[in-house]
């Protein structure tokens, strides 16, 4: 299972890399509305969860529970002015940490990723709501932050500017 998952986590950062490397950063700083994050707040958003859930993603391996703070994702953007930050460093730094968290991921031992949690806030944590009909476990988490990333990273690919605002590959 986790194979797939960790194929198609690549995938994404690859597809997403080859794509994101072709917008100007002017185009990726444009709120499509005021109270909308432009592409780059939206990667600077990937960082901050990236970061986040390598924490858990260790500590889990660690411990008998899925039990985390969480974190005002508004308010990590906000501070780190990502849509000020430079374009090609936010996307270096986004790859960067999810091709790491693959490798924690890849490393881990079977047991600790199929290993029910019965004690968790991922309700308030995970993108998608948690089993009711069994314990999740880190895999479920793992591929709850893949599901994550793809929803985000579909959110960028609607707001990449068509190619007369894109740099030439």
């Amino acid at each position: 299972m986790m194979v797939g998952v960790l194929d198609r986590w690549r995938q994404s950062i690859d597809r997403a890399c080859a794509q994101l490397s072709s917008v100007d950063d002017e185009p990726a700083r444009l709120r499509p509305k005021p109270d909308q994050w432009c592409i780059k707040e939206l990667i600077g958003h990937l960082i901050d969860s990236a970061v986040n859930n390598h924490r858990r993603f260790v500590l889990t391996q660690l411990q008998d529970e899925l039990v985390f703070p969480g974190y005002d994702q508004d308010e990590w953007v906000r501070v780190q002015k990502y849509r000020d930050a430079p374009w090609p460093q936010l996307v270096e730094a986004w790859a960067a940490a999810n091709r790491r968290l693959i490798e924690v991921v890849r490393v881990a031992d079977a047991k600790e990723l199929e290993r029910p949690r019965a004690k968790h806030n991922l309700s308030e944590l995970a993108y998608k709501d948690p089993p009711t009909d069994r314990a999740p476990t880190l895999a479920w988490f793992i591929e709850d932050y893949v599901d994550h990333l793809d929803h985000h990273l579909g959110q960028i690919r609607a707001l990449v500017p068509s190619r007369a605002h894109r740099r030439p590959a």
